[in-house]
């Protein structure tokens, strides 16, 4: 792809996905637009095995724009990284299709093991700000990762995943993400769970109160019974 192509696309990927834009020329003012341009230059570089010179593009582009791409890592067509600060993309990182990424998100190993140790990210994907998912899985395409989740495990397609650890809370999403950015109306299992916890903790309060007025009761039978024999 010529890099005049490549750009009217990223071009057109932001102005889509970001309604904070008013013109086509804030484009090149945004810190995604810099870094993808950039790293498809590393990854070239990386590639040919000149590996130097693409990791000294990447560290420079994470330096200016708070957004390290590491120049080994696969990525489709179609990304957008929203204000981007804080974003880590590692090296045996797979991202197909229209992925959407937000700030914060990281996208990493668990440790020094060999190998393919980053996540595969499938088509249409939205990570929400803070997220890390973390280690050699995949997570199935159109699904969405909540805010702050920590993602350790597969993840099926057309899932959406909220929490620490990570929990499937839908499947089979209506939507695509990228024609459905609202990453802050997602279910919430833990208030599930506490709603739950209540309403059992109610239940148990009725039944001991009922346990306790029959005592109170057999207690008051077993003193008439007493006083009908003592008199």
């Amino acid at each position: 792809m010529g890099l005049i192509k490549y750009i009217k696309e990223e071009m057109q990927i932001i102005k889509e996905r970001d309604p904070a834009i008013k013109t086509s020329f804030e484009v090149f003012l945004y810190p995604s637009f810099k870094a993808m341009i950039n790293y498809r230059i590393a990854h070239k570089l990386y590639k040919k095995k000149r590996y130097f010179l693409a990791r000294w593009i990447s560290q420079r582009t994470a330096r200016k724009t708070g957004i390290e791409i590491h120049p080994g890592a696969t990525i489709g067509k179609g990304l957008f990284i929203d204000h981007g600060i804080g974003v880590v993309i590692g090296e045996t990182a797979i991202i197909g299709d229209n992925v959407t990424l937000y700030q914060g998100v990281t996208l990493g190993g668990t440790g020094k093991e060999k190998g393919k140790r980053h996540p595969t990210i499938g088509n249409n994907v939205m990570i929400s700000a803070g997220a890390k998912v973390l280690g050699s899985f995949t997570i199935g395409e159109n699904s969405k990762i909540g805010a702050g989740s920590v993602v350790l495990s597969e993840v099926p397609p057309n899932s959406t995943v909220v929490g620490v650890p990570g929990r499937i809370v839908k499947r089979d999403n209506v939507k695509i993400p990228r024609e459905d950015l609202d990453h802050i109306h997602l279910p919430d299992p833990y208030k599930n769970d506490v709603i739950k916890l209540r309403s059992e903790n109610d239940c148990l309060r009725d039944e001991l109160k009922k346990l306790y007025d029959t005592i109170d009761t057999l207690k008051k039978e077993i003193e008439d019974i007493k006083k009908a024999a003592t008199g």
